[in-house]
């Protein structure tokens, strides 16, 4: 009977929280990315809000950006691109992020935010983008510092 109920227990909270991944390769402080390009993907997303979010993350750890649709300006020698996925659940919501950063051809950083089972009853489903995000790139940008 506690067994039983134990696992009832674990699964409601489940359901209640959802779960949520973060997978982060960070970028080597000495690569010294001082500027981004970022290609503009917003169509994708849906929400208007992530390239915002992409670009403020970015300034708080002082590495200026600018967005660019079709080719990467010959000028950028870091660029950024990144997918996300919305889904809907009474209301939109993003559900999984990824962000690829690159310094010519070679991937320097990697960001990742996932949510698992599609948040379940979880309220936290719906925060905003930045309140997902901002620990992400954070975590991509740990050691760069605005000066």
């Amino acid at each position: 009977m506690f067994i039983l109920r134990l696992i009832l227990i674990i699964l409601s909270l489940t359901l209640v929280f959802g779960c949520t991944t973060m997978t982060v390769r960070p970028v080597d402080k000495s690569l010294k990315v001082k500027h981004t390009c970022i290609k503009d993907g917003e169509q994708m997303c849906l929400d208007g809000q992530m390239i915002g979010v992409i670009r403020d993350g970015f300034d708080r750890h002082g590495v200026t950006t600018q967005i660019y649709s079709g080719d990467l300006p010959s000028d950028c020698e870091n660029h950024l691109s990144y997918y996300c996925e919305v889904t809907w659940d009474l209301a939109t919501y993003m559900k999984h992020a990824e962000l690829r950063l690159y310094q010519g051809n070679a991937q320097i950083g990697y960001a990742e935010y996932h949510l698992r089972g599609g948040g379940g009853l979880s309220l936290m489903k719906w925060q905003s983008t930045k309140t997902k995000m901002d620990p992400v790139i954070d975590e991509l940008l740990n050691g760069f510092v605005k000066e």
